[in-house]
C-alpha cells in the first residue's frame, strides 16, 4: 500500500506531481492526479481502447463531485482556470492511498467519505465507488446528505482537446438506472450506470479548463467539457453511491462482483513466496498494466499517458514484464503476433494510434527480437515452440540482413551490420524534430554490434538444435568475422571504453551508455579486463541515482534538463538525459564482471529506486529523469521498459540466482568476460 496523507494532499506543489493511474488490459486507461485535478489533455476516469490496443478516446474526463449536508454545498472537486484553482476541493481531503485501487478520502463537517476508482481488465469500463464513513463527532447524521454528481466528457482523440460546439448530440437514453449517450455519430456511445438516484437533464459546458503540464510542454492546453446530466443520490437512505462509466451497458448490481473481482486478480500478480524484496513486488504490479490485446495474441504498450505498442520497447520489455513474472504464455502470444508483422526482415516500430500499416524504421528492434527469443529459452527451454512458430522468420530476418534492407541496413564485408539514411532515426536514440535527427548515428553504433552478434550465436544454436549444420556453420562465421572486426575497431584505448558510433574511419568517442549493452547481453564480445574499464568509465560519467545518463556532462552537446517545448525537449532526449531502463543491462553487466561482491552494489543500486515509487506515478517507473540533480522525474508517468528492466535486473541478476541456463551460456563462442 502507497498513501499520502493530508500534509500532501494539501499542498498543491506536491501533489500535483503525483498521478494514479489504471488500466484495463486493452490500451485504456483512466488517470488524474492524487487530488483529482486533471493537470494533462491525457487525464481522465475513461480513456477507452475502441481498436485495442489504440484508437484511444477520452470519454468521461471527470466527475463533479458535491457534498451536500442541509442544504450546505461542499464542493470536493478541483479544477485548474486561468489565473484561479476552482473549486478547491483538496482541502477537504485527508488521505489519498493505492490499496491496490487509489482511493480519496475526504471529511467534511464531521463526515468521512471515501471514494475509489478501479478500471475492469478486458473492458473499457471504469468502476467509482463512493462510501459514507461514521460521524467523528456523533452517533448520528446530520440531517439530510446528498451527494451530487456532475459527468464531464470530452469524447475526442486522446492527444486532442476539446472546444464547445453545436455539433453536440445532447440526447440522452435514460432507463433502468443507466443514462447512455453519444454526443457524435462517429464515436461510441457512453453508459454510465448507477444506483438509486435523481436524474436533471439539462446539459451545460464548462469553459476553458487549463491543463498545466502541457502548458509547460508547450502544447494545446485549455478545454471545454460537456455536462450531459446531473445526478443527486440522498446518502442518509443509502451510505453507498455505486457508478459504472462504460462502452457497454452494465447494470449497476455488477459493480460489487466487478470489484471484488478485479481485487483477486491483482492480489494473484504477486510474486513466489520466495521472492519478498518490496521493490520486486512493486514492479510485479507495474509490470501488469503494460501487457494488453493485439487482436487474438498480447502486446505491450510502451508507455502511460501516450504511447502505443512499439517494437522496439516490446522486446526489450518482454524478459521482464512476461517472463520474470512467470507469464511465459503470455510472452509466446506477444512474440507470435510480432513475428506475423516481420516485413523484409524487419520488426515493425510502432503500431500508430489511428491503427494505419504498421512502421519499419528501426534497426534494433529486430535485433531485440532475438534476444527476447533467447531469453524465452532460457526460462521455458521450449524449442519445440521456437522451432514451429518462430525459427523461419528468424532465419528469414538473417537473410535479409546479410543481403540488405531498408535504410541501408546491411552486413558489411567486415561482417558488421551498417544501417542509416538521411532523415532517418534507426537506433534508440531517436528524438527528431522536423528535418533534425537529434542523434542520427549513422554508420555502425555500438549496441547494433552488440545485438547483432548475440542474434548471431542464439541462430547457431538453433540451427545446430533442429539438425541444420549448414546454416549452423554460417551463423558461426558470420559471428566470428564480427568479433574480430569489432575488437579491432571499436576499442577506444584513449577513453578506456568503446567508440559510440563507427563510420568508415570516423569515430564517435562520445562517452554514451550504448556500449554497455555490448556487456550486458549473453553473447559478448568483450574481453572481462575491457568490461572492467568501461564499467569504471560508465560508473564515473553516467551513473545516476535514477539510472544512466545518456552523455557525459563532459560532452560540449550535455544537456542537464528535460524541459521546455518540443525542440528543447527533443533536443536534450538523448544528449544527457537519465533513462532508467539502462539500469537493467548496466547491472546485468556489473555483476557478470564483478560476482556476488557486484550483487550487493547493485541491490543498493535498486533499493533507491523504492523511494521514486511513491513520486510521480505512484507504485510506478518513470520513463525519463533529468540529467542533472535533483533528477526530476520527466516524460511518460509509467515506462514499460523502465519497469521491466529493474525487474528482469532484480530477479536474474540480484534478488535471486541467476538461471543456470543463462549461467552456461554467457561465454559461448568467445572468451567473454573471462
Amino acid at each position: 500500500m502507497i498513501q499520502f496523507t493530508k500534509e500532501v494532499v494539501g499542498n498543491l506543489d506536491v501533489s500535483l506531481s503525483r498521478e494514479w493511474l489504471e488500466t484495463n488490459g486493452l490500451g485504456g486507461f483512466a488517470s488524474s492526479t492524487i487530488v483529482g485535478l486533471n493537470t494533462r489533455r491525457y487525464h481522465g476516469l475513461l480513456t477507452a481502447a475502441t481498436k485495442p490496443p489504440v484508437g484511444r478516446i477520452v470519454m468521461l474526463s471527470k466527475l463533479e463531485e458535491t457534498l451536500i449536508i442541509d442544504e450546505r454545498r461542499y464542493e470536493l472537486s478541483a479544477n485548474q482556470y486561468p489565473g484561479a484553482i476552482h473549486p478547491r476541493g483538496f482541502l477537504y481531503q485527508t488521505n489519498f492511498r493505492l490499496d491496490p485501487f487509489p482511493l480519496f478520502t475526504y471529511e467534511v463537517g464531521g463526515l468521512v467519505l471515501e471514494k475509489s476508482v478501479f478500471m475492469v481488465q478486458g473492458q473499457n469500463t471504469t468502476v467509482v465507488h463512493y462510501e459514507l464513513g461514521p460521524n467523528r463527532n456523533a452517533t448520528e447524521y446530520p440531517g439530510v446528505v446528498k451527494l451530487e454528481i456532475r459527468p464531464l466528457i470530452a469524447f475526442r482523440d486522446y492527444h486532442n482537446t476539446t472546444h464547445e460546439n453545436s455539433a453536440i448530440n445532447r440526447t440522452l437514453d435514460a432507463a433502468g438506472g443507466i443514462v447512455s449517450l453519444q454526443p457524435y455519430a462517429d464515436l461510441p456511445a457512453l453508459h454510465i450506470s448507477h444506483d438509486d438516484a435523481e436524474l436533471d437533464a439539462n446539459g451545460q459546458w464548462y469553459r476553458n479548463f487549463e491543463y498545466a503540464v502541457e502548458q509547460e510542454r508547450g502544447l494545446d492546453s485549455n478545454e471545454d467539457l460537456f455536462n450531459p446530466f446531473t445526478l443527486t443520490f440522498d446518502l442518509t437512505r443509502h451510505r453507498r453511491v455505486r457508478i459504472i462509466a462504460s462502452t457497454e451497458r452494465l447494470e449497476i448490481r455488477r459493480a460489487d462482483r466487478l470489484r471484488d473481482a478485479e481485487s483477486r486478480r491483482r492480489k494473484s500478480l504477486g510474486p513466489t513466496s520466495t521472492q519478498t524484496d518490496d521493490l520486486v513486488r512493486s514492479l510485479f504490479s507495474a509490470a501488469d498494466q503494460f501487457i494488453v490485446a493485439r487482436g487474438s495474441q498480447k502486446t505491450i504498450i510502451a508507455g502511460y499517458h501516450w504511447f502505443s505498442d512499439w517494437g522496439r520497447d516490446t522486446m526489450i520489455a518482454l524478459p521482464g514484464l512476461t517472463l520474470a513474472t512467470d507469464r511465459a504464455e503470455i510472452a509466446k502470444s506477444v512474440l507470435s503476433e510480432f513475428a506475423q508483422h516481420v516485413n523484409q526482415g524487419m520488426l515493425p516500430n510502432r503500431f500508430p494510434d489511428g491503427g494505419e500499416t504498421p512502421e519499419y524504421n528501426t534497426v534494433d528492434a529486430t535485433l531485440w527480437f532475438f534476444e527476447a527469443v533467447r531469453s524465452l529459452l532460457q526460462y521455458t527451454n521450449d524449442y519445440d515452440f521456437v522451432q514451429v512458430k518462430l525459427y523461419e522468420v528468424l532465419k528469414d530476418i538473417i537473410a535479409w540482413h546479410v543481403r540488405g534492407t531498408r535504410y541501408h541496413i546491411q552486413v558489411d564485408q567486415d561482417g558488421l551490420l551498417y544501417s542509416g539514411a538521411p532523415g532517418v532515426q534507426l537506433t534508440w536514440m531517436d528524438a527528431k524534430v522536423g528535418d533534425w535527427v537529434v542523434t542520427p548515428r549513422t554508420g555502425k553504433p555500438v549496441e547494433i554490434q552488440a545485438l547483432w552478434y548475440n542474434a548471431l550465436r542464439l541462430m547457431e544454436i538453433l540451427a545446430r538444435r533442429f539438425g541444420e549444420k549448414d546454416n549452423d556453420e554460417q551463423y558461426a562465421k558470420l559471428a566470428v568475422r564480427a568479433h574480430k572486426s569489432f575488437n579491432a575497431q571499436f576499442w577506444n584505448e584513449e577513453a578506456g571504453c568503446l567508440y559510440d558510433v563507427v563510420n568508415g574511419d570516423t569515430r564517435d568517442g562520445s562517452v554514451r551508455p550504448n556500449q554497455i549493452i555490448a556487456l550486458s547481453l549473453t553473447h559478448s564480445m568483450v574481453s572481462k579486463l575491457r568490461a572492467k574499464s568501461i564499467l569504471r568509465v560508465v560508473e564515473r560519467e553516467l551513473l545516476t541515482p535514477r539510472g544512466l545518463r545518456t552523455l557525459s556532462p563532459k560532452d560540449p552537446q550535455y544537456r542537464g534538463r528535460y524541459e521546455g517545448n518540443a525542440l528543447n525537449r527533443d533536443g536534450a532526449y538523448h544528449q544527457g538525459t537519465v533513462w532508467p531502463w539502462l539500469m537493467g543491462p548496466y547491472i546485468t553487466a556489473y555483476v557478470k564482471v564483478f560476482g556476488a561482491s557486484g550483487r550487493k552494489v547493485a541491490a543498493d543500486w535498486l533499493n533507491v529506486f523504492q523511494q521514486h515509487l511513491e513520486e510521480a506515478c505512484p507504485g510506478q517507473v518513470s520513463e525519463i529523469f533529468d540529467a542533472d540533480p535533483p533528477h526530476a522525474a520527466r516524460g511518460c508517468i509509467a515506462q514499460a521498459w523502465s519497469v521491466a528492466e529493474l525487474l528482469r535486473a532484480a530477479t536474474e541478476d540480484v534478488y535471486t540466482k541467476v538461471p543456470a541456463a543463462h549461467a552456461a551460456s554467457v561465454t559461448h563462442g568467445s572468451a567473454t568476460l573471462e
